[in-house]
């Protein structure tokens, strides 16, 4: 099959073996991804050789030896640590499921990663109903997916995108309210999920009632983390606060997530760009550009 691999100069679309299922793996014929910032961060330091490729969505060709998973035949969206800029993929059924035939190839694509994320870190939180959710990086792809599932779960929604263009946007998806920065935020508020990383975590790390957490996410800010003297320190208005991570690759049940995304995949991450996959390397070398939503790449599967 073919496939993109690093090398020293950058991704190279080349001929590479077939992938081999293992008892519990299924082999999908990719349709369509979308790089992630992660993805694009991952390449310098991986292997020569290394197909890239967190996540996206297929046709399963071959089901799971065990049985379980979905069958031959079926669409599936699915995730993994890499090996998805590929014709075919080898795919853990704990990281794939089933995708529903009314949406397309390109927006069940732009869902894995970013969606996948802000469900679990909503689940992290657990109910949310009446409480006020500030969500940092709002207008990033996990940012608008957790403002969707935090206000359908009945969270009152504060959202935090530094392009002001996207508020508008993100109060009809379900934002309450919609703040440029986050030290423009009244506190407190009950939860938190993080983009951004740096002040901006620490800001709201301190807008936190009681019993309170904090998710981290990412760290787009590229900077660090400056605590002031006393912040972990706790009196009757500050007990009980945290900040947690988690990595979507360890995680465990990803294909209960994926099951919900794959056959509610009405979220709106915004329009997808599509490009034929023997663009990716010049796309990768002007720098990823791209004015909202996902851009997704359309694998072409002749020989």
């Amino acid at each position: 099959m073919l496939a993109w691999t690093t090398s020293s100069t950058g991704p190279v679309l080349r001929t590479v073996p077939d992938p081999v299922p293992g008892e519990d793996e299924l082999l999908v014929r990719v349709e369509a991804f979308a790089p992630n910032p992660g993805d694009l961060a991952a390449l310098q330091a991986a292997p020569d050789g290394t197909v890239p490729g967190w996540d996206g969505v297929g046709t399963v060709i071959e089901g799971a030896a065990n049985g379980s998973g979905p069958k031959k035949g079926e669409r599936a969206v699915f995730l993994g640590m890499d090996g998805g800029w590929a014709q075919q993929r080898r795919v853990s059924t704990a990281m794939v499921a089933a995708a529903d035939h009314d949406f397309s190839w390109d927006h069940l694509a732009s869902l894995p990663v970013p969606a996948t994320s802000a469900l679990r870190a909503l689940r992290r939180l657990g109910s949310v109903l009446g409480k006020r959710v500030l969500v940092v990086g709002a207008g990033s792809a996990v940012g608008v997916a957790a403002v969707q599932l935090a206000a359908r779960s009945g969270a009152h929604v504060v959202a935090v995108a530094r392009n002001e263009r996207l508020h508008e946007r993100l109060r009809s998806l379900g934002a309450r309210e919609t703040h440029v920065t986050v030290e423009s935020v009244g506190g407190p508020v009950h939860n938190a999920i993080d983009m951004v990383g740096g002040k901006g975590l620490v800001t709201a790390y301190g807008l936190l009632g009681p019993g309170g957490t904090v998710i981290a996410l990412g760290h787009a800010a590229g900077e660090p983390e400056h605590f002031p003297f006393g912040a972990f320190v706790a009196d009757p208005s500050t007990a009980d606060r945290s900040i947690t991570s988690f990595f979507l690759g360890s995680e465990p049940d990803l294909d209960a997530e994926l099951e919900y995304l794959g056959s509610r995949a009405d979220l709106d991450l915004g329009p997808t760009e599509t490009k034929p996959w023997t663009e990716l390397a010049r796309w990768i070398e002007s720098g990823a550009p791209r004015e909202q939503g996902r851009v997704v790449f359309r694998v072409e599967h002749r020989r």
